[in-house]
């Protein structure tokens, strides 16, 4: 029984099974679209300007504080452990909000859900540390989907047991904590990776590599890896691969790993195509972080919960379909994106500054429903693209890293936006004038982006002239040089 055990958990089939049925209980909390209007009922009893501006800033100070020791500690660990640890921290976050009280226990709810939001890297990268190259992209498609399909129904479904069952917010929130006590139990029965992609790389752990052994992952037209460069290096000057095995410390190689990743990632950065689409990625990332954990509050203010319908869940279940629609027509645009991509960039962020100017300054409740739709949906078609521009030039590891810097890069960003604009020791604006900012700095986006669009096509123009030009000059010459050549023929003759 052990040894089919052991078998059933070495296939690509249990731990992607298994990652999704995770995935699906993670993401089925039908209580987070009223989660303001349960922290502002007669559950918690707290004010809108405590939510506003003391508990909800709390999320981004701490995944801002743990996301780069959480990125380094799942690789280290492989994985496993940190899922473990997030599953733990979604079980806190609940209990937290079930049974405590008061502006503090919610600031510590805010804290653990950071840890969460931290500690999603994981689920991200665990399913390509256990299955092989060639079923990366069936693999991702499945857990991607398995987290659209359990936000979706769980929109759907809070919202049903909130209209038709009259349910109360407190038994949303005891089914979410059901769904992610079971999300902890799934997690348990996920296999031990034994490699992952940068402390535990599969050709370091094989026993006593030869340097003429060494084989690169990835091809010569693709950029190099961690691995090619520091076989390099072993290879040309340092001791042979026994002697480090037995010389080696974990302080030394964790120091090695942390030059090798700052090496990648400036000759990631080199290529200014993915700086280009990296600085979108950050710049509209912080501002979409910030609208969707400040937007409740926004429904709150124009349709307040204790006197009108609430459609929240609703909502968000079209919002997050609309987003997959968006996504999955991407692979049907066939446009040159070297060429027309700030200029997309460009154009979409300015529909996404007007979705947010239209939340600002109409007082229906249904237009701000509608501008969240067209705010979601643009955000997450360009993010699909951006993601595929970035993943085409890059290995799978460079492809990770330069992922969890963009979105470090975001968190900074959006730390910047959440001290001045929302925290009550900064400017402390009440959530209509937040909604008027973010619309401004989407706006600055799309300026940033029209302007480096119309460089790229102006060049484009310039240097199809001048090949146009060379070529007309190059025929000219070559008809001259023939009728030279009949000239003097003709002379001879």
């Amino acid at each position: 029984m052990g040894c089919w055990k052991q078998e059933k958990s070495n296939t690509w089939t249990f731990p992607t099974l298994i990652l999704c049925l995770y995935g699906f209980f993670y993401m089925m909390k039908p209580s987070e679209p009223f989660l303001t209007p349960y922290l502002t009922g007669p559950d918690k009893n707290l004010t809108t300007d405590e939510v506003t501006n003391q508990i909800l800033p709390v999320w981004t100070y701490s995944y801002l504080a743990l996301l780069f020791p959480v990125f380094l500690l799942t690789d280290y660990l492989r994985y496993k452990p940190v899922l473990l640890l997030q599953g733990i921290s979604l079980i806190v976050t609940w209990l937290l909000l079930l049974f405590a009280h008061g502006v503090l226990a919610m600031q510590v709810v805010e804290f653990f859900y950071g840890m969460v939001t931290a500690t999603e890297v994981a689920y991200y990268a665990y399913i390509y540390s256990v299955v092989s190259t060639d079923r990366y992209q069936r693999v991702t498609s499945y857990c991607r989907s398995s987290t659209l399909v359990a936000a979706t129904v769980a929109a759907v479904l809070g919202q049903l047991l909130v209209s038709l069952a009259d349910v109360s917010y407190f038994y949303l929130n005891a089914i979410s904590l059901a769904s992610v006590a079971l999300a902890f139990l799934c997690a348990f029965f996920l296999p031990m990776p034994q490699k992952s992609m940068f402390f535990h790389r599969k050709d370091a752990s094989q026993s006593l590599p030869g340097p003429d052994k060494v084989v690169a992952p990835a091809g010569s037209d693709r950029p190099s890896s961690c691995q090619e460069d520091t076989s390099s290096d072993c290879a040309g000057r340092s001791p042979t691969p026994q002697q480090q095995a037995g010389n080696a410390k974990p302080r030394n190689h964790m120091l090695r790993v942390l030059v090798q990743l700052s090496k990648d990632l400036r000759d990631c950065y080199s290529s200014r195509k993915l700086l280009y689409w990296s600085l979108w990625w950050a710049l509209a990332t912080a501002g979409f972080n910030q609208v969707l954990n400040y937007i409740q509050v926004l429904w709150d203010f124009r349709a307040p919960s204790h006197s009108s319908a609430v459609y929240n869940g609703a909502v968000e279940a079209l919002a997050t379909f609309l987003s997959s629609v968006t996504s999955f027509l991407v692979q049907y645009m066939k446009i040159n994106w070297d060429l027309f991509g700030e200029l997309a960039l460009g154009i979409f962020s300015a529909v996404d500054a007007g979705s947010l100017f239209l939340m600002h300054f109409s007082t229906n409740i249904w237009a701000c429903y509608a501008g969240y739709l067209i705010f979601k949906a643009c955000y997450m078609l360009l993010l699909t693209i951006a993601t595929f521009q970035i993943a085409i030039n890059l290995s799978m590891e460079r492809y990770a890293l330069m992922f969890g810097f963009n979105n470090f890069i975001a968190l900074v960003i959006q730390t910047i936006l959440t001290v001045v604009v929302v925290d009550s020791r900064g400017l402390g604006l009440d959530i209509v004038t937040q909604f008027l900012i973010y619309g401004s700095y989407f706006a600055v986006i799309h300026g940033i982006f029209m302007i480096r669009s119309i460089c790229v096509l102006v060049s484009s123009k310039c240097k199809r002239k001048i090949a146009r030009c060379c070529k007309e000059q190059l025929n000219h010459a070559e008809h001259e040089s023939r009728e030279q050549i009949v000239t003097g023929y003709l002379t001879r003759l």
